[in-house]
Order: C-alpha cells, then sequence, then structure tokens
C-alpha cells in the first residue's frame, strides 16, 4: 500500500490518531510525549508510532474491545498504518477463510460508520492473502468472499421476511467475479456451509454485554425504546444499515403527506397502516427523513424521525397516474420494494421531488450484486447496496449505461420465449415476477443514464428545492471516497428480500 506522499498530512493523521487515543485514556502526560515522539516528517517514525498503538490495541492496554475499530478504519494514511501493523499480528496461514475471519473478530468488536468497517474488512482481505497467496486468485477475490460471507451471514440468521439462501443461489450470485473466472464450487459450498452451520459474530465487552442486556429488560419491562439511534436499520452487518449522516448536503425539503401502500418487497400493507400522515420532508444525502416538526439544523433528529426515514438509493420516483383521490401525489418505490405515495403542495413541487430524488438515486446508488436471474421457475432480483458508489460520475454513467444493455437484452430474451399454456401457475407467475422486475429496471436506468447524461451532480447543486436557509453542507455523499478493492457487487442490502409477490402488470394491486 503507498503511503506517505505528503509528511505534513501523515503528521497531522498522526496527531489526531493520538490524540483521540489517549483523550480517551485521560492520560495528558503520555499524549504530549508520543505525540512530540511521532510527529517528525520521517516515514519511520510515523511507523514506530503505529505499532506501538497497534500493539496497545491488539492487547487492549487501557482499550476496550470497542474503542478498536475506530482507530483502524478512519480515512487517513496513518489508521491505514495502524491497521496494517494490527493485522500482522494475526497469522492466518494454513486457514480458511472462515476461520480467519472469525478469528479475527474474537480480537475486537467491529462497530462504526459503515465506511469505516469496510475499510477494516479491506485490510483483513489483505492480510489473509499475504498469509494465504496460492489460496485465492487475488486480494479483491478475497475481500469479494468476505463481503459475501458477511451478507450470507446475515441472510441465513438475520430476521429477514421470505426464504433463506440456498448454496445453489450463493454459489450463483458469485459467478464470474474473480478476476472474471468462478471460484471453485468446492470452496463456495465449504464457506456456505460454515456460515449457515455457525453464525458469525464478533467480541463485546464484558461491560456493553451486561448493559445491553440490561436496558433490553428495562426497555420491555416500560414498553420504551433505546433513547438514541445512530443509524437507519439495526443490524451488525456493515453493509446493511443506512448511515445516518447529519453533515450530508440538504438537496430539498417541505411538506408531504405520506400514505405507505406497499411493504418491504411489494407486499401490500395492512389496511389499517395505510393512512396519510402529513410530515416536513427533507431530502439529506442519500435519505429523505420525514420528520414532524419543521427542519432545523442544529436539532438533532429524533428516534420517530430517523424511523420514518426513507432511503432512495437505487428508488424511482414517479407521478402516481394510477392513483386519483388526491392530486399532486406521486410515487417512490424503493430498493426493497416498498412502495410510498406523497402529495405535495403543487404539481411543480411534485415534479421538483421526483427529480431531486431521481437524480439522488442516479448520482449516488452504487453497482448492483449480480443476482441468479437465469432460471425462469426461480427468479430472485439482486440484492442492492446501500453504500454510495465509488465511481466518478463519467464511470457511473457508463456503469447505467451497461446495466441498461444488459436489462434491455435480457428483457427481450425473457419476452421470446413465454411459459407454454400447459405449465404449472406457479411458474406462470415466476415469469411474470421476472418480466415487472426487468421492465421496472429498464424503466428506472433509462431514467438514471437521462439525468448524468443531463448533469447528474451539477442538477443536484445547482438549486436545492429548498427555502433559502438550508446550505449545502462540506461531507454531502462522494463520488471518490477513499480507494479499495473494486467489491461494490457484493456489498448489498441483505434487507431487500424477494420472495414475495410485487404488483405485476397482470395482477396490479390497485392503489387504494
Amino acid at each position: 500500500m503507498a503511503m506517505f506522499s505528503e509528511s505534513r498530512k501523515i503528521n497531522a493523521g498522526v496527531k489526531t490518531a493520538l490524540l483521540e487515543a489517549h483523550s480517551e485514556m485521560g492520560s495528558t502526560e503520555i499524549l504530549e510525549k508520543e505525540a512530540s515522539g511521532s510527529l517528525s516528517n520521517s516515514t519511520s517514525s510515523n511507523t514506530e508510532a503505529a505499532k506501538r498503538l497497534a500493539k496497545r490495541l491488539y492487547q487492549l492496554d487501557r482499550f476496550k474491545r470497542s474503542d478498536v475499530a475506530k482507530h483502524l478504519g478512519k480515512n487517513n494514511e496513518f489508521s491505514k498504518l495502524v491497521a496494517e501493523e494490527y493485522l500482522k499480528f494475526f497469522d492466518f496461514t494454513g486457514m480458511t477463510l472462515d476461520q480467519s475471519l472469525r478469528y479475527f473478530f474474537k480480537a475486537f468488536s467491529l462497530v462504526g460508520e459503515t465506511q469505516e468497517r469496510e475499510r477494516i474488512l479491506v485490510h483483513f482481505s489483505n492480510r489473509y492473502f499475504y498469509c494465504n497467496p496460492d489460496t485465492i486468485a487475488s486480494q479483491d477475490g478475497v475481500h469479494c468472499l468476505t463481503c459475501a460471507m458477511m451478507l450470507l451471514n446475515t441472510d441465513l440468521h438475520g430476521h429477514n421476511i421470505g426464504k433463506k439462501m440456498t448454496c445453489q443461489e450463493f454459489i450463483a450470485n458469485l459467478q464470474g467475479v474473480d478476476e472474471g473466472g468462478d471460484f471453485s464450487k468446492d470452496l463456495l459450498k465449504a464457506l456456505y456451509n460454515s456460515i449457515k452451520n455457525e453464525k458469525l459474530e464478533w467480541a463485546v465487552d464484558d461491560e456493553e454485554k451486561k448493559k445491553s442486556l440490561s436496558e433490553g429488560a428495562d426497555e420491555k419491562a416500560n414498553g420504551t425504546h433505546p433513547k438514541s439511534i445512530s443509524r437507519i436499520g439495526s443490524t451488525t452487518n456493515p453493509f446493511l444499515d443506512i448511515p445516518h449522516d447529519p453533515n450530508a448536503a440538504v438537496y430539498k425539503s417541505g411538506f408531504l403527506a405520506r400514505k405507505i401502500h406497499a411493504d418491504m418487497d411489494g407486499k401490500k400493507t395492512p389496511r389499517g397502516k395505510r393512512g396519510w400522515k402529513t410530515f416536513y420532508a427533507v431530502l439529506k444525502g442519500t435519505v429523505l427523513y420525514l420528520q414532524k416538526d419543521e427542519y432545523k439544523p442544529e436539532k438533532a433528529l429524533s428516534e420517530e424521525d430517523l424511523k420514518n426515514a426513507v432511503s432512495v438509493h437505487h428508488a424511482l420516483a414517479s407521478q402516481a397516474t394510477d392513483y386519483e383521490k388526491k392530486p399532486n401525489v406521486l410515487k417512490l418505490k424503493t430498493a426493497d420494494w416498498r412502495v410510498l405515495l406523497f402529495q405535495a403542495q403543487s404539481p411543480e413541487e411534485m415534479q421538483g421531488w421526483i427529480n431531486k430524488i431521481n437524480c439522488v438515486a442516479a448520482v449516488f446508488s452504487a453497482p448492483p450484486f449480480p443476482a441468479a436471474i437465469g432460471s425462469q421457475k426461480k427468479f430472485s432480483r439482486p440484492l442492492l447496496p446501500a453504500t454510495t458508489t465509488k465511481l466518478s460520475q463519467e464511470e457511473q454513467l457508463k456503469s447505467h449505461e451497461s446495466k441498461l444493455r444488459q436489462i434491455t437484452t435480457e428483457l427481450a430474451e425473457h419476452r421470446s420465449y413465454p411459459p407454454d399454456k400447459k405449465v404449472k401457475a406457479k411458474e406462470v407467475d415466476e415469469y411474470k415476477l421476472k418480466d415487472h422486475y426487468l421492465e421496472f429496471e429498464k424503466t428506472r436506468y433509462e431514467m438514471y443514464v437521462r439525468l448524468l447524461k443531463e448533469g447528474g451532480l451539477e442538477l443536484l447543486s445547482g438549486g436545492r428545492g429548498g427555502p433559502a436557509g438550508l446550505k449545502k453542507s462540506h461531507s454531502s455523499p462522494s463520488l471518490n471516497p477513499d480507494t479499495s478493492p473494486v467489491t461494490a457487487k457484493v456489498k448489498r442490502n441483505v434487507s431487500e428480500r424477494k420472495d414475495h409477490r410485487p404488483e405485476t402488470p397482470s395482477i396490479k394491486q390497485k392503489v387504494t
């Protein structure tokens, strides 16, 4: 890994990391001594500082297990060096990938922001490949399988709706992603069975475990919920949670009335939960926040605000032409195929929301993980990552165009072989489901391509669509995050299951 291109930048990283590390210990004397000894311009001094910190993190010398991840996953050169030194304490030679990951997770708690946890898994993958260079073709291949295991773990052991992923589906989902070839089927079967038989878990501090059990008992007894939520979602998989970034850019805001029409996977929302409710909506980063009170930048979001929030990654907004009870209604179909209706205050406002939501989705949605959709009998949608794309805007356009060509071709081929009249009704339903999915995806990518060709990011930055007081913050979703192996194919939202039957052209649910 190339490092230390700018000594001033690196030294700032060293200083920051040391300040954070020692401020938690409350030892000003040690802080000053170690910081002053590490802020030299030489590479060796930075390396020594990283080695000292890595050793203390590994030995939990005045650090808790939950402290480790924050020092390994930051996006600066010193943190990367600390992570490299930390991983040197682990010898994975001769171990299988799943055994190594379990061994690694026994040392610390994989907590923190999504991108921080992703970076840690990149460091793990690099170390495993170093220890076992002949097992898997490349570091990217190791990282791809690592992410796939994390996602499979949640799929098999999480509280997901619908059937669990089979071994055949797991293998099919990973076709062609090993340097253009396929991983060994025996390897994939072994990894699948390992995760199926034993859930992946990481270490938790004893006091945190006791605290969690105590708080859970109190909340259950009192009928309450935790007072603060820092993420939208409550999973332990680093690719599933949608990060709540308080500093993200605000692209549009205003009052909207919301009606939930379909839950995850297109399952019809129960009638008692379909009523209209009015919110102050804020499209901030890749999340549409729905708040009871008007937006105030300095005010923290409540638990209810985060609960109502909707991620617009891989979403598509359009005018709800089939809903006639109210005017100015738009329909939002999310990545997990929920369907929400929103009523704006005017036709212009409705169109403004449609444009902004689709533009955010087009600019920031990461490429999907390929799904096994070759069989007409067993169709499953690909699972979509909630993380921000790592592509530049030009690369993002090429990615969308490539996906559009693929979907268009697949739709034409699909319709060339309609089911025989003698086949079972279930097979006909599978055919219709796949047809509906491909048609929707074609429409979605056509919209994304058009918006990126019209300017994409420039369309977002020119005119926020909100009141004058709303300004772009400095840390909006980035088109060029830190460099890491191209693995967006496997960083997908496993909660986006695909086993319920959403509305299809022939059995379309009437919006009520």
